[in-house]
């Protein structure tokens, strides 16, 4: 039976999955003849119905970075506990420097984050609401606390559960 492949080979379920770029650094390293350039790029990928993903890769080509850090991101994908179109509770996450509060918001409010946080928040699909990011600037240690923030969320059923 025949299946369903893209270019690069893949099942052709991966099609649906959202995919954003967050950030490329170029990086420098000086060797004996000159500096030699190299790239690094964060990516989320998710389904916008309670999956996602990040992932970070490195290379000598921006496109060869942006594709290791996707295929690294469908590998790291996780399944987030969601209440409608936004999150069960308020909830803070940390990684390093980085530090994240998000809150959920009524219906039609919209996304009101910053930074690395809506990438992440768009590919869980998650559409209202409010996050305010704390600390760190750095774009990787924002993105990773975000997702710090969305694995501790749990559902009404699920804290119930854990107190019988």
């Amino acid at each position: 039976m025949a299946q369903n492949r893209d270019k690069r080979g893949e099942m052709g379920a991966q099609d649906d999955l959202d995919e954003h770029t967050v950030f490329i650094n170029r990086c420098a390293k000086t060797v004996k003849g000159g500096r030699r350039m190299s790239f690094s790029a964060v990516i989320v990928v998710g389904d916008k119905e309670g999956r996602v993903g990040v992932g970070f890769g490195k290379a000598n080509e921006v496109s060869d970075a942006i594709r290791k850090g996707g295929d690294a991101a469908r590998k790291d994908m996780r399944k987030i506990t969601l209440r409608g179109k936004t999150i069960p509770h308020d909830v803070e996450g940390v990684c390093d420097g980085g530090r994240v509060l998000l809150k959920p918001a009524p219906d039609g409010t919209g996304l009101i984050v910053g930074g690395g946080m809506r990438p992440v928040l768009e590919a869980v699909g998650i559409r209202d609401a409010v996050g305010k990011s704390l600390g760190s600037k750095n774009r990787l240690n924002v993105v990773k606390a975000t997702m710090n923030a969305l694995m501790k969320l749990r559902s009404a059923e699920e804290i119930a559960a854990a107190r019988a």
